[in-house]
C-alpha cells in the first residue's frame, strides 16, 4: 500500500504490483494482491494491476505457473537470467516460449533465437533501471530490435526509492540505446498494449 500510495502522488496512473512468487505461495500472493489493487483503485483512482514474478525455479515448471497465474487474472512476469544472479540456464527460453508469460524481466545476454520466440508469443522485454541487472540493456535492446520483439522500461521496485520518474525513465532507455521513436513505443506505446492485453483500459 505504501508503495502504491507514493506513486500516485508521483502521479502515476497506473503501476503493476508482481510479488515474487513460485509453487508454495502464487495463489495467496494474487488473492493478496488483487484486494489492494481493488481497494487503490476505487480509493486512489490509479490503476494497479496484481501480478507475480515467477522466480528462480527450475524452467520446466514455468509454463504450468505461468497458466495457473494467469486463470487467477495475474500479470505475470518471469526472473530472467540476469547477469547477476545464479538463474538456471534455459528460464529465459522457458519463458518466451510461454504465451502466458506477459514480460520477462532482466533477460541478461539473451539470443536471437530467445528474442524471436519473445516476438512470436508476444513477451515483452524488460529494459530495466536496477542495478546489476541493467548491465545487459544494450545488450537486449540491440537483439529485440533485430528480433521485432517489444520492449518495457521498468523499475524492477523492491523499496519506494526505486520508484522512476519520467525523466529517469528515459534516461534509462536513452543509455539502453534506443533512438527517439523507439523511445515513443518504448515508453508510451507499448505499455498500453500490455494493458489493453490484460483486459484494461489505459488512458
Amino acid at each position: 500500500m505504501e508503495l502504491v500510495r507514493r506513486a500516485v502522488v508521483r502521479g502515476y496512473r497506473a503501476i503493476g504490483l508482481t510479488d515474487h512468487a513460485g509453487p508454495g505461495n502464487l495463489e495467496g500472493v494474487i488473492e493478496r494482491l488483487k484486494a489492494d489493487c481493488e481497494l487503490v483503485r476505487r480509493e486512489w483512482g490509479i490503476l494497479a494491476v496484481p501480478g507475480v514474478e515467477l522466480t528462480h525455479l527450475p524452467p520446466g515448471v514455468i509454463p504450468e505457473l505461468a497458466r495457473r497465474a494467469k486463470a487467477l487474472g495475474a500479470l505475470v512476469v518471469v526472473h530472467g537470467e540476469t547477469p547477476v544472479e545464479p538463474v538456471i540456464p534455459g528460464t529465459n527460453r522457458a519463458a518466451v516460449s510461454c504465451p502466458d508469460v506477459d514480460i520477462l524481466g532482466h533477460p541478461g545476454l539473451l539470443t536471437e533465437e530467445e528474442a524471436a520466440l519473445a516476438a512470436a508469443n508476444g513477451v515483452f522485454l524488460e529494459v530495466t533501471a536496477r542495478k546489476g541487472h541493467c548491465l545487459a540493456n544494450g545488450h537486449v535492446v540491440r537483439v529485440a530490435r533485430r528480433a521485432g520483439a517489444r520492449l518495457l522500461v521498468n523499475s524492477d521496485t523492491h523499496d519506494p526509492a526505486d520508484l522512476l520518474t519520467p525523466e529517469f525513465a528515459r534516461t534509462v532507455a536513452r543509455g539502453a540505446g534506443l533512438d527517439a521513436e523507439e523511445l515513443r513505443a518504448v515508453l508510451e506505446e507499448n505499455p498500453r498494449v500490455l494493458l489493453a492485453r490484460l483486459g484494461y483500459r489505459p488512458d
